[in-house]
């Protein structure tokens, strides 16, 4: 996977398994990534180890804000949405960086998708940007379009992508400044009311403090939230406007997309919006074991496609 932030070739995690005293078994996946402000591998498997082989409803809640991808991978497995407004939701086709985007867009089309999200911010912007049009014309009729740049322009790139997408039919720009930037916050909200073109933070609301304070601040575009990123998700979730919400991958196993996904329909169903955003769930295959990957990626992801994953599976795979 390569984006703004550089190769990414290897996925750190941890799988784990609780039993209850009554017999029932639950898995869950810890998926951090530090660099969005997570806890480390290292620091989640010393805190299990920490923990021991029995561990008490008391000390699963008492997992903080400091490890929240541990919190998440020790959440009760999400029961089956009641009432869901559908039982499938469309999904977004990953494209890699540059004009290896124009080599999969026919195959993707004719596969059914019409919702794309393409990596930007890893080579000359002069070059991408005039690229653009080609990318634009190779989509299919009604195709959708999103930009991500994994935080990796300045303000003057930033400003010169918006001005040219302000005449196209782009679906958002996600997190053009990198939230660790100089004045990054106002930067950010002063792109997002000058423009068009509506921007979406991933980086920026990877955690769950993150996202309240960008809520606190008024921040007119849209969210991109991996909840697998963060702790009590539901909390998180249930304070996010739905139309303006995105459910994204953290590059997670199938044991951890399930839960997510399952988050995302539970979403949907509480929310009702008129018709739910694509989701950042279109990745696989992602690892050399298919067997880690989630659900097959097509333009939708079905509720009932959900159950079909076998975490045990997995779980035997690693041990």
């Amino acid at each position: 996977m390569r984006t703004a932030h550089g190769a990414w070739t290897q996925r750190e995690g941890l799988l784990v398994r609780l039993e209850a005293e009554n017999g029932k078994i639950t898995f869950g996946e810890c998926a951090p990534i530090p660099w969005f402000g997570t806890e480390t591998t290292d620091e989640a498997a010393a805190l299990c180890a920490a923990l021991g082989g029995r561990v008490s409803d008391e000390q699963l809640d008492a997992i903080n804000e400091k490890h929240p991808c541990l919190r998440f991978a020790f959440s009760q497995e999400h029961t089956r949405p009641a009432g869901a407004a559908s039982d499938s939701i469309p999904v977004a086709a990953l494209l890699p960086a540059g004009r290896a985007a124009l080599e999969k867009i026919s195959a993707l089309s004719e596969s059914g998708f019409r919702d794309f999200k393409w990596k930007v911010g890893l080579a000359d912007a002069a070059g991408e940007i005039a690229l653009l049009d080609d990318v634009l014309a190779a989509l299919p009729s009604g195709a959708r379009l999103r930009l991500d740049a994994n935080g990796a322009w300045t303000r003057r790139v930033a400003e010169r992508w918006l001005a040219r997408c302000a005449d196209y039919p782009i679906e958002f720009i996600e997190q053009p400044i990198a939230p660790g930037a100089k004045n990054s916050d106002d930067l950010l909200l002063g792109l997002a009311n000058d423009y068009p073109t509506p921007l979406a933070l991933d980086e920026s609301v990877a955690t769950a403090s993150a996202t309240h304070r960008w809520l606190q601040l008024g921040w007119p575009g849209i969210f991109v939230t991996k909840p697998s990123l963060l702790g009590d998700a539901a909390k998180v979730l249930a304070a996010l406007p739905p139309g303006r919400t995105v459910f994204s991958s953290a590059l997670e196993t199938a044991v951890g997309a399930r839960a997510a996904l399952r988050l995302a329909f539970q979403f949907y169903a509480a929310a009702k919006p008129a018709a739910p955003r694509a989701l950042g769930f279109g990745v696989w295959p992602l690892f050399n074991d298919a067997r880690f990957d989630g659900p097959r990626s097509a333009p939708i992801v079905r509720l009932a496609d959900l159950d079909k994953t076998e975490p045990e599976i997995l779980w035997n795979a690693l041990n």
